[in-house]
């Protein structure tokens, strides 16, 4: 096994800007809010600077985003996914099998009907949509970070994040399509489809062939340069487009600030719900702590990145469905900083458990 190929270096702990990541989108949200009201036309014209129904100053924004993310993964580190199996097999099931399904009953109840009084009744379909979204996709990036923390085998992570963004390719937009219609939304399939090249298929692909090039040109140093000069980029890329679609949501948002709480409570639900599921499965067969722990975050954490991007693509950016992703982008750190705290705590229970198995 070479060291260009799947020795992945242990992530570095969260940076400033990931640490208090909940902080930025709140200083967004509040940036977006006035900009927005102090200069409406020039979000208007962002809004409408679209070409075959995407938005281009988005793409751009969004391509920042996902390529460095993207760029971290070696396609190789699938031939590790077998020294895991157990592990590998909880993940893919609770990712792909439960959280989309967990995640559009979750919408069902709460925002269908639970929340349904509190909430603008034109918003509700695309309220559902959004987070329906949110859960169709495992997360990338901060996985490695979440996975740093639990002190989680590098191996899996990297393999396990390889495989779920193989299966990305061809499993979101069916997953999306059926969820979507079974809530009785139309789904743009044109759109969708679009989406998927554009956000899942192109990226991956650029993302590999600079991979290969960093890699033929210096070797695993120079892409770690690469990744470390892109990191900001990424971050700062993710907060630009929140400004933006804040700055069109503006007037919604003050007329009704409780829309981002009661959006917030199915998606805090439905990540404890699955990080638990998938900790418990893997204690019942026995898994090793330090594949559990990453199994449980890779398990419950969100592509919020992508979830975006396709929101806005399909519905645009002053839908509900938009409004809906950013919630989970702001909920995202402080509650999955709580799962890492479970499963460190609990590790002594976990082992205990997992012997016996």
């Amino acid at each position: 096994m070479s060291a260009d190929t799947v020795a992945p270096p242990r992530a570095a702990p969260m940076n400033l800007f990931e640490r208090f990541l909940t902080l930025w989108v709140a200083l967004c949200i509040v940036a977006g809010i006035g900009l927005g009201q102090f200069m409406p036309g020039v979000f208007r014209a962002i809004g409408e600077a679209t070409v075959a129904q995407v938005n281009l100053p988005v793409a751009v924004l969004i391509w920042l985003m996902i390529v460095p993310m993207l760029l971290k993964i070696d396609p190789r580190a699938l031939a590790e996914v077998g020294r895991h199996w157990r592990g590998a097999a909880t993940t893919v099931g609770v990712n792909w099998l439960v959280k989309p399904f967990s995640m559009a009953l979750l919408a069902w109840l709460f925002i269908g009907h639970l929340f349904r009084a509190w909430l603008p009744a034109a918003q509700i379909d695309s309220y559902i949509a959004g987070l329906i979204l949110l859960a169709a996709a495992p997360c990338t990036a901060m996985v490695f970070v979440w996975s740093n923390l639990v002190d989680g085998e590098p191996h899996f992570t990297l393999s396990q994040v390889a495989l779920n963004d193989t299966i990305m390719v061809v499993a979101f937009a069916p997953i999306v399509g059926l969820l979507l219609g079974l809530s009785s939304i139309t789904v743009p399939w044109n759109t969708l489809l679009l989406s998927v090249v554009l956000y899942i298929v192109v990226p991956v692909i650029a993302a590999q062939l600079w991979r290969r090039s960093l890699l033929a040109a210096g070797g695993a140093a120079a892409l770690a340069r690469t990744l470390r000069r892109l990191g900001p980029v990424s971050l700062v890329s993710l907060l630009a487009t929140l400004v933006i679609l804040f700055g069109l949501q503006g007037a919604e948002i003050i007329a009704q600030p409780l829309v981002i709480l009661l959006l917030a409570i199915p998606i805090i639900v439905q990540v404890y719900f699955n990080a638990g599921l998938a900790y418990l499965v893997n204690r019942a067969v026995g898994t090793e702590w330090c594949v559990a722990g990453p199994s449980a975050l890779i398990g419950a954490s969100n592509f919020f990145e992508l979830a975006v991007a396709a929101a806005i693509a399909l519905f645009g950016f002053q839908s509900g469905a938009a409004l809906a992703t950013v919630v989970g982008v702001l909920v995202e750190v402080p509650v999955m900083l709580t799962v890492v705290h479970i499963v460190r705590a609990s590790r002594g229970w976990y082992e205990r458990g997992a012997a016996r198995g």
